[in-house]
């Protein structure tokens, strides 16, 4: 608990206060206790099941929590007899990461919440006798109403968590957040709303059990997505360690162009998608050096006309690298222009202007700004305000003025506080390749 900043503890304490009042049972509340038993199992069961290790290998997070037991609760329970059920699955449920107790506890105060408010919702607009009946469509109009209510506070809530914990501004804290996790729930509420209408039906809870068998499938083949999509992201980080192996000055570079181009990416308003393909841009923008002779990335002075010229190859190199990598998107052009110029005096193509595509202008300023920030063996880091200076004075003939103007905005608002650091400079002052010294700082700086 010591690792929690104080306002998140006093912040999930007041949420895990409000999750334990609302599992109260009231007078007024008579729910069937052993189908609230059953369902508290079950839930327990499946939170087990998904977190579980299979053949050695801990279930990929893309599985989550399995929504459609207790939303089945929430469609058959009152709301604190539907609190009750989320209770056992969230406290019982495998943590991997430290402070394994406060994050049980937090999960089970979110589930409680969100189960007794959706079940609230539910009752208030008659769902109970609509679903009993059942009485479709109408039982979906109350059903859909608790899906969203059961989304929405799960939103309030990690939001709260993001601003309190990971000390998120506010204004980013949710954004996105209510449509993420809508998706999943919905799907979830349809296969809760069908066990619920079974387990009603004459046919009893063996019935409505049923329904968890292609839920467990859908499961199944959405983990085997992000087992497939690990895979490509461990990919991605053996070609990046390989280059950090092969051009030592530049060592955690790439990551750190990664982080860049994600602060301009959620300046500039883009959508969480685009916003990790700018990031797997940045991160593999000079994968390409892995073509490109060693000798001449670590080569003593600056380099020759025909040196620069086969260096000059990397973007095209890294294109061809990650052409297959189908999920990396537009993020194959960014790494095929970063080092194009708005004036047209860039490489490999020349290209000018809106030519550029978006991606490649966002991953040149992250490039530019990190390589004058990072300490090389020919120069110290330059402060970020100094970096900023020089890409602002640069904008319009190197830079996008756009992308410059949003990591500035971005560097005003988060700061910068890269987690890797640049190798120190050598003991004998050697100056890497094309460190030209009559070279402006920030066209040297990008030229790699």
């Amino acid at each position: 608990m010591r690792s929690v900043p104080a306002r998140a503890r006093v912040y999930i304490l007041c949420v895990a206060l409000a999750g334990a009042a609302c599992a109260v049972p009231t007078p007024s509340t008579r729910p069937s206790w052993p189908a609230v038993l059953l369902l508290a199992a079950l839930f327990a069961g499946c939170e087990q099941i998904t977190r579980c290790r299979s053949l050695g290998r801990r279930v990929p997070r893309g599985l989550g929590t399995f929504f459609p037991v207790l939303l089945a609760a929430v469609f058959l329970l009152p709301p604190p007899a539907a609190a009750l059920v989320a209770l056992p699955g969230a406290l019982l449920a495998r943590v991997d990461r430290q402070p394994r107790r406060v994050r049980r506890l937090w999960r089970a105060a979110q589930l409680a919440l969100a189960a007794w408010a959706s079940a609230w919702v539910y009752g208030a607009l008659g769902g109970p006798a609509a679903g009993a009946a059942p009485d479709f469509p109408y039982v979906l109009a109350p059903a859909g109403a608790a899906v969203l209510a059961f989304s929405g506070v799960l939103t309030v809530l990690d939001g709260g968590i993001l601003v309190t914990a990971e000390r998120l501004p506010a204004r980013t804290a949710w954004r996105g957040l209510f449509l993420r996790s809508l998706a999943p729930v919905a799907v979830h509420g349809l296969a809760g709303l069908m066990m619920a209408v079974l387990w009603a039906s004459p046919y009893g809870p063996p019935a409505a059990l049923l329904v968890l068998l292609p839920m467990g499938v859908s499961c199944w083949a959405f983990a085997q997505y992000h087992r497939e999509r690990a895979a490509h992201q461990a990919t991605i980080r053996a070609l990046v360690q390989a280059v950090d192996i092969k051009d030592k000055y530049t060592r955690g570079h790439s990551e750190r162009v990664g982080r860049a181009s994600v602060m301009i990416a959620r300046e500039l308003g883009m959508d969480d998608e685009r916003v990790e393909v700018l990031r797997f841009a940045g991160i593999l923008h000079d994968v390409g050096k892995l073509g490109v002779p060693t000798r001449l990335l670590r080569k003593d002075g600056p380099l020759t006309p025909k040196e620069r010229r086969i260096i000059e190859l990397h973007p095209e190199y890294g294109h061809e690298m990650v052409r297959g990598i189908g999920f990396l998107g537009e993020a194959r052009a960014a790494i095929l222009h970063h080092h194009e110029r708005v004036d047209g005096s860039g490489y490999p193509y020349g290209l000018t202007g809106p030519q550029i595509p978006q991606c490649a202008r966002v991953v040149a300023v992250a490039d530019a700004f990190d390589a004058m920030t990072s300490t090389r063996s020919y120069r110290r880091a330059r402060p970020v305000e100094a970096a900023v200076a020089e890409l602002s004075r640069c904008a319009g003939a190197q830079f996008d003025p756009e992308m410059v103007g949003a990591l500035a905005r971005a560097l005003e608002r988060h700061g910068w506080h890269p987690e890797v650091t640049a190798d120190v400079p050598d003991q004998g002052g050697n100056v890497p390749a094309g460190a030209a010294p009559a070279t402006p700082a920030v066209s040297r700086s990008a030229a790699r």
